[in-house]
């Protein structure tokens, strides 16, 4: 059987694009590929390759076809969606869940003893999954006095696949210390694809809170309320993205009117939007914006007293950051900036050098937060010919380095971005991590009593640069946990650097 012509990235190589185009953002309201083509091609030549087609009008044609077509349109559907996400992503969020809205929500339902949750487009189960950790861990011993129900849904049917399998990489986990991911999963022998370091399942308390349905966030642009029992709490974070203005108002406001009273509603963090007020009841909180129903528009409730733990902003079984120790005066001056809003993936076609330039870090960091840390890896090389002085581009390349297993690599771009800016905490505590998975204690000590003394010179709320939103208290936290057992540092000379 001949093979079919390669698909060239150009869109005006292909005089049937535009209309393909225009019917995959019609059919899943993608409005977010309205002006991002290059992205756009690049995903549909995959599904050319699975399919052995040789270009959009034989592609568009098996879309059309009646009984291999709505297959076709699920498995488009679940690549064209960024996936995999993280747990615990956006610390400021989880942590306006732990000390403010379950505390309310529990307060709130302490009579009918009833929580119901929902993840929309939950992508692998990430998500989902760390909510019933926080519940479990909120309720206690209560828990089996309380109906639970986490339902998470999203438009991938492999996503939630993969999601009700429960099993993850390494990269997953990354924001998690190494006893919690002792705690809340079970530690897999290496394996083909994302266990190839390993893997870990999450454990049945946490697992069977869960479950997951197929759904598609367009179904709630329907103007009536759709039947069923609301929720206490709704998390959409991170879709609204790929929808248009209008399309994402609509969605909002049928999330809205799926919230029963005393109901709280969180969404990323760029996806807030003034026309919400409108129909729902935005409430500031400590690092975030939620949402509740007008009706129950009230001050938030004071958090409990009860002090809970704090994750890491990055693995700590992925281990990494170290440098040579950091006189008292550098630490206390040392600045971190604040992590920059995160900038859409795709390069334009017709952008200038300094455009490409500036959105390599960007694209480079969304592709990994996405899950695709091969196709991260091979921009790499090009981001740093470009900018060979950029810490935060060496530090990613150590994230990713550590991730594909080359640990040598790893070191050396986390002491590059070290070189660099003496400062980067971040890079300190994830060169820690590293030296400690590589049986080099002493080094290791350094590294994070770095990232500790750093951290610590900060205000405790200061948001680190490159730490998903994790803030100085958070890494100081995390730095100090996974220092412990590592044993007295014995002073300069002990380690090389």
């Amino acid at each position: 059987m001949p093979r079919p012509a390669p698909f060239r990235p150009e869109a005006a190589d292909d005089p049937a694009y535009a209309a393909l185009k225009a019917r995959i953002i019609a059919r899943t309201g993608h409005h977010y590929y309205i002006d991002k083509d290059e992205l756009l091609i690049e995903r549909l030549r995959r599904r050319f390759r699975a399919n052995a087609v040789a270009d959009c009008a034989a592609y568009t044609a098996l879309l059309a076809d009646r009984s291999k077509g709505e297959a076709e349109w699920s498995q488009l559907e679940a690549e064209i969606t960024v996936g995999e996400t993280f747990f615990f992503r956006y610390a400021e969020q989880f942590q306006a869940l732990r000390q403010t809205i379950l505390p309310a929500l529990i307060a709130a339902r302490s009579l009918d003893r009833t929580l119901r949750i929902w993840s929309a487009g939950c992508s692998t189960g990430a998500e989902p999954y760390s909510l019933a950790i926080l519940v479990r861990e909120a309720l206690g011993d209560a828990l089996p006095d309380w109906r639970i129900a986490i339902l998470g849904t999203d438009i991938s049917v492999e996503a939630l696949a993969t999601a009700r399998a429960a099993v993850y990489g390494r990269w997953a986990l990354r924001t998690m210390p190494p006893e919690d991911r002792l705690r809340y999963f079970t530690r897999l022998p290496p394996a083909p694809g994302i266990r190839r370091e390993g893997g870990y399942a999450l454990r049945p308390e946490f697992r069977t809170l869960v479950r997951f349905e197929r759904g598609n966030l367009l179904s709630l642009i329907e103007p009536k309320r759709p039947p069923g029992e609301g929720f206490d709490l709704i998390l959409c974070r991170n879709v609204l993205i790929y929808f248009e203005a209008e399309t994402v108002a609509a969605v909002v406001r049928g999330l809205g009117r799926r919230l029963r009273p005393d109901g709280w509603i969180l969404l990323g963090h760029a996806e807030p939007n003034p026309t919400f007020s409108g129909f729902l009841d935005p409430v500031s909180l400590p690092g975030t914006v939620a949402y509740r129903r007008l009706a129950d528009a009230v001050p938030p409730p004071v958090p409990w007293p009860v002090p809970l733990a704090v994750e890491p902003p990055w693995p700590a079984s992925q281990p990494l950051p170290a440098d040579p120790p950091l006189e008292p005066a550098e630490a206390a001056v040392a600045i971190l900036v604040p992590p920059a809003p995160l900038p859409a993936i795709a390069v334009s076609l017709d952008r200038g050098d300094d455009a490409v330039q500036a959105g390599d870090l960007a694209q480079i960091r969304a592709l990994a937060d996405a899950g695709e840390t091969g196709t991260a890896w091979r921009l790499l090389p090009g981001a740093l010919e470009r900018d060979p002085t950029d810490p935060s581009l060496r530090f990613y390349e150590g994230l990713l380095a550590r991730t594909l297993g080359r640990d040598v690599e790893a070191e050396r771009a986390f002491r590059a971005a070290l070189y660099l800016d003496r400062g980067f905490v971040m890079a300190h505590y994830h060169l820690g991590l590293l030296l400690m998975a590589m049986g080099r204690a002493e080094e290791a000590a350094r590294a994070l009593d770095n990232a500790v003394a750093l951290s610590q010179a900060l205000e405790p709320e200061t948001p680190l640069r490159e730490g998903d939103g994790a803030v100085a208290g958070e890494v100081a936290a995390g730095a100090a946990a996974a220092r412990t057992g590592l044993g007295p540092y014995r002073g300069p000379g002990s380690g090389s650097f």
